[in-house]
Order: structure tokens, then sequence, then C-alpha cells
């Protein structure tokens, strides 16, 4: 269980499902489906879906690519945290936001596989929290013309390791869409 006192609650955290990163994605219909039943699910058992957009250079704040994806909206009452760096708690309100909601686990869903969703993984646990990771709801776009594996199997080693993650006092871990529980 999480090492952060008085925070017994369970987040559902969306990173960057914006039009711009996973235009080109693995399975994008797909992950984003599932992003969106997960979504549904959390909001169905007032569970808090916390959101994350990045912006930088290459993704500019307020452009078109930069917006959520049209299949998925953010609630009017759910946060909505800005980043600019891989891990969604550099520099960021992100863990100010989950401290006012008393959240200690989280549930991880979203993209790049191999950045943004890896970097936040760890971020989390480094910081206290238990960090399970949304198996079928996190994708990547091909980078293997730079020399990295595939998609497929770059999302397959991410749950692979992430499976067995383990830090003192806190819980990492894989999960199916169909299994998710926020309890």
């Amino acid at each position: 269980m999480t090492i952060l006192e008085n925070r017994p609650n369970t987040a559902l955290l969306v990173v960057d499902v914006q039009i711009g990163v996973v235009s080109g994605a693995h399975e994008r219909d797909a992950v984003v489906a599932n992003i969106g039943s997960l979504v549904e699910k959390a909001r169905g058992e007032q569970i808090p879906v916390v959101w994350v957009q990045h912006s930088d250079d290459n993704l500019a704040r307020g452009s078109d690519n930069w917006r959520i994806v049209p299949e998925l909206a953010p609630g009017d009452e759910e946060p909505l945290v800005a980043k600019s760096y891989a891990d969604s708690f550099e520099e960021t309100t992100l863990e100010k936001v989950l401290s006012e909601l008393g959240i200690g686990r989280l549930i991880v869903t979203g993209a790049q596989t191999d950045e943004c969703i890896r970097s936040t993984l760890h971020g989390a646990i480094v910081r206290g929290y238990d960090a399970t990771l949304v198996s079928d709801a996190h994708t990547t776009e091909d980078q293997s013309e730079w020399g990295a594996p595939t998609p497929d199997k770059v999302i397959a080693h991410t749950n692979l390791y992430w499976t067995y993650h383990k830090a003192p006092g806190r819980t990492a871990g894989t999960v199916q869409t169909k299994d998710v529980s926020f309890g």
C-alpha cells in the first residue's frame, strides 16, 4: 500500500491522450475506447479522473494537435494538469491536485508508453504512490526507424516489467481494462 499518509483514495490518471500524440499510435482506437470506458466507470463510481496534457515546441499549447482527442473530454470539475516533461509530476500541479484529493493510488492510462507513461509510473512510485498500469489502455507510436522496438513490443515489454515492479511499501502491477477495480 502507499507510503503516503492520509491518502486512502484512488484516481484514474489519463496522460497525454491528445490528437497530436496518439494520431499515429498503435491500436489508437481500441486504446482510446478502453480509456473512455474507464473514465465512465470512474465517474460512475465517483472516482476522481485526473487529466494530464503535454505541451512543448512540437506540441504548441492551444493548437489542434495539443487538444485532448474528441472521443474523450475532461469533465468541468475534473483536474487538468499541464506538463512539459515526460514525468507528469515534474514542474506540474499534479502532486498538489492528488494531495488535495487524498490520492495515494493511481490507475495509469495514456500515451506515449515509452516516455511519458514509463516516466510517470516511476515518478509516482518514487514519490510514494501505488501505481497500476492498465495494460490495454496505453499506447505509443512506431519509433523503430530510430532503433526502437516496434510499438507492440514496447507495450508488451512495459506491461511485463511493470507487472513485477516492486518498491518498499508500495504496489505496482498491471491490470486489463475489464478487470480494473477502483476499490
